[in-house]
């Protein structure tokens, strides 16, 4: 069953001018430690793969805010939302805080909820999809 779709398209030369007028204040304020880590991470390559990097992150937040039904309102805050990896290195996000909240809201009694994410970039475009739905409760182990 699907709860929520969300998709955005950010401009990744707009996320480049924002890094180079706010840097720190930018990054701290929207992107949660583990998204910093990866996009920092590729430092010694260029500006471009580095603003790329964040550009994708900033979409997959929106698209997650948008899959939740409040966009970035009713206690939804940037940092709420994370993309992290899953081992075999499938993107999904982590939500935390009110983003949290919203999901267990709108997840009906008797099913887990599941996040599917798709990230993709084409200078000087960046995209997200999201995905959320729920899928029945796995049986507790006795």
């Amino acid at each position: 069953m699907i709860l929520g779709l969300g998709n955005d398209l950010v401009d990744i030369r707009r996320i480049e001018r924002t890094l180079d007028r706010f840097g720190g204040r930018f990054i701290e304020r929207v992107f949660t430690e583990t998204e910093r880590a990866k996009a920092e991470g590729r430092q010694g390559e260029a500006h471009r793969a580095r603003a790329a990097t964040y550009a994708k992150r900033f979409a997959a937040k929106e698209a997650c805010a948008k899959a939740l039904g409040t966009g970035l309102r009713r206690g939804v805050f940037w940092r709420d939302m994370g993309v992290v990896n899953l081992p075999g290195g499938r993107p999904t996000l982590r939500l935390t805080g009110g983003a949290l909240a919203r999901l267990q809201a709108i997840t009906p009694a008797g099913m887990e909820p599941v996040i599917h994410l798709t990230l993709t970039d084409e200078y000087p475009l960046a995209e997200a999809v999201v995905i959320i739905s729920a899928v029945p409760a796995a049986a507790p182990q006795t």
